[in-house]
């Protein structure tokens, strides 16, 4: 009888946890939302950012949804503020453009922000051309392959460091990164493989490799000047992750590969 009732018991608690919702206090809406609204920087194209839904015209996305719903439980407007790139969100940052953002951990990022803990984990990894002879990672720093990737994204920021004989292609944003392709410019794409999938669709032929080159984590971001306001943003996330929106807005949004961070 011990283990079914212990299972119980901790099916209640996690269920009693799921409903439970922390609400601000007066010093964390104004240091998270200083203009009394929440403007979530996002970037186009990322199904953990925001994607347009070309029939309804409808925007869905993990931090889209999750931006949303932090505006509100903090009691203000939930304004969006879309960027074309994560590399444009970083740079607006520094011209306290936005109030929160998700985007990807590392080390450059820190010096700008603070992170909550991760929202999602996911592989990093390469598409290639429609024709390509490439089949394995290994055949991907070799002198001539041109691999594309979006300025100052995660792939550039670790593929910079660690390519010795291919050429990264750098484009300002994903859109462009098909186009670079498309194009003949470039020979293949590196990004997560959430964004592959995405982009897969749009480079007839194209496939996805097997395995992966790293593995990185979103969070989400405020910044520096904001920090009165983590303790709520560490809160909020912790429950969203309970209460499985970040796994439902990762499903709405089509957001293969990525996975619920523990």
């Amino acid at each position: 009888m011990r283990k079914p009732l212990s299972a119980l018991i901790a099916a209640f608690v996690l269920a009693g946890c799921a409903g439970i919702e922390s609400r601000p206090d007066a010093e964390a809406r104004a240091a998270l939302a200083p203009t009394g609204k929440l403007r979530v920087g996002l970037y186009t194209g990322n199904p953990l950012s925001v994607v347009q839904d070309a029939a309804s015209g409808e925007r869905k996305g993990v931090a889209f949804e999750l931006g949303r719903e932090l505006a509100k439980r903090l009691g203000v407007e939930f304004q969006p503020v879309i960027y074309p790139s994560v590399g444009a969100v970083l740079d607006a940052s520094e011209a306290a453009q936005w109030d929160v953002a998700f985007f990807l951990v590392n080390p450059e990022r820190v010096k700008g922000v603070d992170f909550t803990a991760p929202i999602v984990e996911l592989e990093l990894g390469y598409l290639v051309s429609a024709g390509s002879r490439v089949s394995s990672l290994a055949e991907m720093d070799r002198p001539g392959m041109r691999i594309a990737v979006a300025d100052k994204g995660q792939a550039d920021v670790l593929l910079s460091r660690s390519l010795r004989q291919a050429t990264l292609v750098r484009a300002p944003g994903l859109a462009a990164v098909v186009q670079r392709v498309k194009a003949g410019q470039a020979d293949a794409i590196a990004a997560n493989k959430t964004i592959l999938h995405e982009l897969s669709a749009q480079i007839p032929g194209a496939r996805i490799l097997d395995g992966r080159f790293a593995v990185e984590r979103v969070a989400m971001a405020i910044p520096k000047s904001a920090a009165r306001g983590m303790p709520f943003a560490e809160r909020f996330i912790a429950e969203a992750k309970a209460q499985g929106l970040i796994a439902a807005a990762a499903q709405r949004a089509g957001a293969r590969g990525a996975v619920v961070a523990p």
